[in-house]
């Protein structure tokens, strides 16, 4: 313990509590900060129009069609929010066991890229790269006989969707998938096809969770998935080391970007690859963690707001440039009230 000299009252002469004392020192000395620049507005797409559908597990989280997606985005973009991902709901009747519809150029995700970037071209459009939506089996790729997830003809379909999004105009594509060396396929890929400033946000840790289950729900795959599990490919919770290795992997084949998901559980894993590699790291507040704040605040048992800000805050002190979150409007709209009410 450190020896402090206590000077002749016996006090201590370093007072860690005379900063906290009043507002302006407590700015004075505030290490990090949140703005809207740091947040991501995940959108769950329907086919229709003038469609929109409440996810019961996400209270205040609808599935949109296209044209309400650009009401959405409208709102997105008036608030200063630089970008949206978009995770598309199939109809049962699009679901194959080979997932053809995920690189279908008509098809629902492709159609609502193209919808957002011809009215707002500014607003940054993140696109999934996964299986999971278009499968009768709710898995992030192909199956054999037994079930087990088949990585290297996986990656040959994720290529395909990869291509398909970029062509409709995406500015990112995120594989979310987890399989082996789909990042360098994908760079390849779309080298190959022009689309060299297509960026790529690898899902680089990703990890076998239970805070999902939201989401599943929200784009229709948990009845596919029937009780099942990623364990094969998504990493074990368990693991810390393991995250550097599979973002040092994503980096080396032509990631930009590389994500932690979920989020707050997940904080040091955050921590470690900023530190580890200084590239451009992005975090994703889950569907379970927007559930539980969302209901404990309806009970009245948290203050939302203090908390939701709280929670994204944590996010910035562990490193993240980037957060998707749900709360991201919500989110975006205390922070511009909070800007109007502040002194000038």
């Amino acid at each position: 313990m450190r020896d402090f000299d206590t000077g002749r009252g016996g006090f201590p002469q370093v007072r860690m509590r005379r900063m906290r004392r009043d507002t302006f020192s407590r700015r004075l000395m505030r290490e990090h900060h949140l703005t809207v620049d740091d947040l991501i507005y995940p959108v769950f797409v329907l086919e229709g129009n003038g469609l929109r559908e409440a996810v019961a597990s996400m209270p205040d989280v609808e599935r949109v069609s296209i044209d309400e997606l650009l009401k959405e985005a409208a709102v997105l973009v008036a608030l200063g929010i630089p970008a949206v991902a978009l995770f598309p709901v199939t109809p049962l009747t699009c679901k194959t066991e080979d997932a053809r519809e995920a690189y279908n150029p008509d098809g629902l995700a492709q159609r609502a890229v193209c919808a957002l970037k011809k009215k707002f071209p500014d607003l940054g459009v993140i696109t999934d790269v996964a299986l999971d939506p278009f499968t009768t089996h709710g898995q992030d790729g192909l199956i054999d006989a037994g079930g087990y997830v088949l990585n290297d003809e996986t990656t040959e379909v994720l290529v395909k969707q990869a291509l398909s999004h970029a062509a409709a105009g995406a500015d990112i594509v995120a594989p979310s998938d987890m399989m082996d060396g789909r990042i360098g396929q994908i760079r390849a890929a779309l080298e190959r096809a022009g689309h060299r400033n297509t960026r790529i946000l690898a899902y680089a840790a990703k990890y076998a969770s239970s805070f999902y289950g939201p989401f599943r729900d929200a784009v229709g795959s948990a009845g596919n998935l029937a009780g099942g599990n990623k364990y094969s490919y998504q990493m074990d919770p368990a693991n810390s080391d393991e995250a550097l290795w599979e973002v040092s992997l994503d980096l080396d084949e032509g990631a930009d970007m590389v994500m932690v998901k979920p989020g707050m559980p997940y904080l040091d894993i955050v921590r470690r690859i900023k530190d580890q590699f200084g590239a451009p790291t992005f975090v994703y507040q889950v569907s379970g963690e927007y559930a539980m704040l969302k209901a404990a605040s309806q009970n009245g048992w948290l203050d939302e707001h203090a908390v939701v800000m709280e929670s994204l805050l944590a996010f910035k002190r562990a490193g993240a440039d980037g957060i998707l979150t749900y709360y991201a409007k919500q989110a975006a709209q205390w922070l511009r009230d909070a800007a109007g009410s502040a002194p000038r």
